[in-house]
């Protein structure tokens, strides 16, 4: 049931007015006049204010500037293009002509009730989208996290491209997104791509669009998400997997603002801000001639490095708190908090999938907890090499320099890749995951994020 406040001196016009929306199921009142709407009632309680354009003292207009936010309608018995063009001006939403029809009356009335309801649910999406991702919504106080929240502040209104970089879980399409809502694009669209997602094959008519007949199958026209990102921003994550083809088409698109469809023979011009993100080292795959030197540059304008979870310290914690208030509001429970030897094990834990690893384990113990304390059993933090995996002789592994510190996340990485190297030729993935105290898809996105290529099936 929607509140609705009709402003008319026409005592007979008013109670008509009333009896209609009560029985299409409205909560109606009513005024004589706008001193007497303004004296006697809270006009931001209302959805709607339907009033007479000629009324005593003030005209019906001047309602609009004392209920900021709530839709006018106004009514006039003198209706004229010019008298509709300055309601209109003034900030009415619409107006009708007396005498009106009813059914007409109502109609106009439900069009601009679920306008004003559309409005007002974009704008609390908008609110809880920029809580969400905008810097001030990043937990953070660590100089890594300054820097970062200091970077985007000062890249987000312009129109450079972008380049995140951090591990995987850190976040990069986070800063993406706080980028976009602090730019002035940031009413146009915020269109994300995974390349890693999308199959080699169809990757350059998803990004780019297709004719008709370009291929088998493509038996309409297609445009492509740099199309229906126009006007906004076009986040690639993962851009360090982009085949060569459509980092031709992309440094194309991002030299001269067009874009030409698979199949097409004309470009059509766009307006796309490209922001990037990779956990690849970009530079080596330049030097391995697997990404193009001059794409990597165009991309490489503004770069912001997003720091591993176990490089914040006293970030952790607060970060962790921060990540339950959420899940407590996402599954609906009652608020809840983590204890002494909670908040220990996850100061202690490395945290090898970064934030995303954290928020995952976090959702876990909310659900599987009975009170509204989170203790550190329900969190059950696995030692790096998880659960059930069977000691290993010492021969199993190349060992790792004397010089170099085991625990370091580089010595580690190419730990990894010796090991790998050295056994895949007589290993399958599955023995090999479980050499390593790994799954076979964690095995996978690290071939991947190292570029270790398979040398048998």
């Amino acid at each position: 049931m929607s509140r609705i406040l009709i402003i008319e001196d026409e005592p007979i016009i008013r109670t008509e007015l009333r009896r209609l929306l009560t029985r299409a199921g409205h909560d109606v009142a009513e005024a004589g006049a706008v001193p007497e709407a303004a004296a006697e009632h809270a006009l931001d309680a209302f959805d709607l204010v339907i009033s007479d354009l000629r009324l005593p003292g003030p005209p019906g207009t001047d309602i609009i500037a004392l209920c900021p936010g709530v839709p006018v309608l106004i009514m006039t018995s003198f209706a004229t293009v010019k008298s509709a063009v300055d309601a209109m001006k003034l900030g009415a939403v619409d107006y009708i002509a007396k005498p009106f029809d009813h059914d007409e009356l109502l109609l106009q009335v439900e069009r601009v009730l679920r306008e004003g309801r559309l409005t007002r649910q974009n704008a609390a999406l908008k609110r809880e989208v920029e809580q969400t991702w905008s810097p001030g919504g990043m937990v953070g106080n660590s100089p890594a996290m300054r820097d970062v929240f200091e970077r985007v502040r000062k890249v987000a209104p312009s129109a450079a491209t972008v380049l995140v970089l951090g591990e995987s879980g850190t976040g990069k399409e986070l800063v993406a997104r706080a980028v976009h809502a602090q730019s002035p694009r940031a009413e146009g669209p915020l269109i994300a791509v995974n390349c890693a997602a999308i199959p080699e094959g169809l990757l350059e008519s998803e990004l780019f669009g297709h004719e008709k007949g370009a291929f088998t199958g493509a038996q309409a026209a297609h445009a492509g998400l740099v199309e229906a990102a126009h006007g906004g921003t076009l986040f690639l994550d993962e851009i360090g997997e982009l085949p060569a083809p459509a980092q031709a088409r992309l440094l194309r698109m991002l030299q001269d603002g067009e874009v030409r469809r698979v199949g097409a023979t004309r470009s059509r011009k766009v307006d796309v801000r490209i922001l990037a993100a990779t956990h690849r080292d970009l530079p080596r795959r330049v030097q391995e001639g697997l990404f193009r030197q001059d794409l990597y540059f165009r991309l490489r304008v503004v770069e912001i490095r997003l720091p591993p979870l176990r490089e914040r310290g006293e970030d952790v914690p607060a970060l962790a708190k921060h990540l339950l208030e959420r899940a407590c509001l996402r599954i609906g429970r009652p608020p809840a908090s983590l204890s002494p030897d909670a908040l220990a094990a996850i100061a202690q834990h490395p945290w090898p999938g970064n934030v995303r690893e954290l928020e995952n384990a976090i959702e876990r113990a909310v659900i599987l907890a009975d009170g509204p304390l989170i203790t550190a059993d329900l969190l059950a933090l696995e030692p790096p090499g998880g659960p059930g995996v069977p000691a290993l002789e010492e021969t199993d592994f190349p060992p790792v320099p004397a010089s170099e510190d085991p625990r370091s996340p580089d010595s580690m990485e190419e730990y990894f890749r010796r090991f790998v190297l050295e056994h895949q030729d007589r290993m399958g993935e599955t023995e090999l995951a479980r050499r390593l105290g790994i799954s076979r898809k964690t095995l996978w996105e690290k071939r991947q994020r190292l570029g270790i290529p398979r040398t048998r099936a």
